[in-house]
């Protein structure tokens, strides 16, 4: 063998070496995402009918945002369209909008408080793999306003 194509294969052999445990990594990253993503809810809302039918939508519709909204005192909130949003953030950007988040119900707001650092990139890391797509969800509402359907009502909480 030439000394040109023994460097040749080094190379790939070496490179193959190096971008393997990589690789595992990611997809390990990968599947610690879509578990956090499916324990955490986050489909339940973000993601289009999944509620209807959990485990059957593709993981390509996965937390593209909802039109159904969700209706209470507070007004109507409806799911953003994560897709559109984690790729353009950085790491850093993504921790620190998880860390503060205080969203209108019913964004299970302390879900994200308590999630490790690990967790919380494992699910933008899933985010960023899976792609920008679909479209922006509806501006909220305020309260008093009336939504168009369909939405997911709930009651006035009884006064203490």
């Amino acid at each position: 063998m030439s000394a040109k194509r023994r460097f040749a294969l080094n190379s790939l052999l070496a490179s193959l070496l190096v971008c393997s445990p990589c690789a595992f990594a990611d997809e390990a990253q990968l599947e610690r995402g879509r578990y956090l993503v499916n324990i955490g809810g986050c489909n339940d809302c973000h993601t289009a009918g999944y509620l209807m039918a959990p485990g059957s939508i593709p993981e390509s519709e996965w937390l593209k945002g909802d039109r159904l909204g969700w209706s209470g005192p507070w007004g109507t909130t409806y799911p953003s369209n994560l897709r559109l949003l984690l790729p353009y953030l950085s790491e850093s950007q993504w921790l620190t909008l998880a860390r503060n988040a205080n969203y209108r119900p019913p964004m299970p707001n302390d879900k994200l408080h308590i999630m490790t650092d690990e967790d919380l990139l494992a699910i933008y890391r899933l985010v960023k793999h899976l792609g920008p797509a679909g479209e922006p969800a509806p501006a909220a509402l305020p309260p008093g306003q009336t939504p168009p359907a369909p939405v997911v009502l709930f009651p006035t909480p009884p006064a203490d």
